[in-house]
C-alpha cells in the first residue's frame, strides 16, 4: 500500500495517472476525470514546480546569517563581561582564564554544541580579557585600542584573501597550519618552563628582545591562517547544508581564534613598546 500522503498530493502524482484516474458519478456509476479537471491539475503542478524552492533556514540548514548573528552575540558578551572586569575586579582575570580554558576544551571535545556553554565560556574569556587588558594599559597607555584595531584589521585581510581565492585552504596548506601549530605550542611549553627559572621576565626569557618579535609574527601569521581555515569550514557546513544548531560550533571556533589573534597582538605591540 502506497504513502497516503503521497497518494493525495499532486506533487508527487503522475500528472499521467491523475488524468485517468476515475472518479465516483452522480448516479452511482463510474466516470473519467473531465478534461477540465485534468487542465486544473496541470495548472497546479505548474503552479507548485515554479514556485521558488524553500531556503536553508526554512529546510533547518546553516545559513552565513546563523554564523554571524551567533559570532556576534558570543562577541558582545565578551566585550560587555571585559568591561565590567576592567571596571570593577580586573583582579579576577585569572578565574576567566582557568575557567575559560575549562569550558573551551569542553565545547572543543563536546558532540552535540551547547550554547549555553558556549555563551558561558565568552563570559569568563571576556572576564579574563577584561583583567588581562587592563593591566597591559596601565603598563603601554593606549596599547588595548591598538590591539583591537590590529585584531579586526587582520580579520578583515584574512576574510578578503579568502574570498578573493588569492588564498586557497588546501591540504598543503592544513599541514603547514597544523605543523606551525605544533611548533609554537612546544615553544611556548620552553618558555613557560624558562619563565619559572627567570620569573622577573614579563613575558617570558624567550618572548623578548627581536627572538620575541619574531615569535610575535609567527604566531599572528598563524592565527590569521586559522582565520582562513575557519572561513572554509563555514564555507563547507553551509554548501553541504549542515543543520542549523552546528552554527554556534562555528561561531565559537571564530571567536576561539579571534581571542588568540588579540592575544598574540597585545603582546606583540607591548614588546615593541618595551
Amino acid at each position: 500500500m502506497a504513502n497516503p500522503i503521497f497518494d493525495n498530493s499532486p506533487v508527487f502524482q503522475d500528472p499521467v495517472q491523475r488524468k485517468g484516474q476515475k472518479t465516483p458519478a452522480p448516479n452511482g456509476g463510474v466516470t473519467y476525470a473531465t478534461t477540465g479537471a485534468a487542465a486544473t491539475d496541470a495548472a497546479s503542478l505548474e503552479a507548485l514546480y515554479g514556485s521558488p524552492p524553500a531556503t536553508t533556514r526554512e529546510t533547518g540548514r546553516m545559513t552565513y546569517d546563523d554564523v554571524i548573528m551567533k559570532t556576534a552575540g558570543l562577541l558582545t558578551v565578551l566585550v560587555v563581561v571585559a568591561a565590567a572586569t576592567w571596571a570593577f575586579a580586573p583582579q579576577l582575570w585569572f578565574v576567566g582564564a582557568i575557567v575559560g580554558l575549562v569550558l573551551g576544551l569542553v565545547n572543543a571535545f563536546k558532540r552535540e554544541p551547547s550554547p549555553a556553554l558556549i555563551l558561558l565560556y565568552a563570559a569568563f574569556e571576556g572576564m579574563f580579557l577584561g583583567g588581562l587588558s587592563k593591566f597591559y594599559e596601565e603598563q603601554w597607555n593606549g596599547i588595548v585600542g591598538q590591539a583591537v584595531l590590529a585584531t579586526l584589521s587582520v580579520f578583515v585581510v584574512s576574510l578578503f584573501l579568502f574570498k578573493s581565492g588569492k588564498v586557497r585552504v588546501t591540504d598543503k596548506f592544513r599541514r603547514t597550519v597544523l605543523l606551525g601549530l605544533v611548533g609554537y605550542c612546544l615553544f611556548s611549553l620552553v618558555n613557560v618552563v624558562a619563565w619559572l627559572f627567570n620569573p622577573g621576565s614579563t613575558f617570558g626569557p624567550l618572548r623578548s628582545g627581536w627572538l620575541g618579535v619574531a615569535v610575535g609574527l609567527v604566531a599572528v601569521g598563524l592565527a590569521a591562517m586559522s582565520l582562513i581555515i575557519d572561513f572554509d569550514s563555514i564555507k563547507r557546513g553551509v554548501d553541504k547544508g549542515v543543520p542549523a544548531k552546528l552554527a554556534w560550533v562555528a561561531a565559537f571556533g571564530l571567536v576561539v581564534t579571534l581571542i588568540w589573534l588579540y592575544l598574540e597582538l597585545l603582546r606583540l605591540l607591548a614588546i615593541f613598546r618595551n
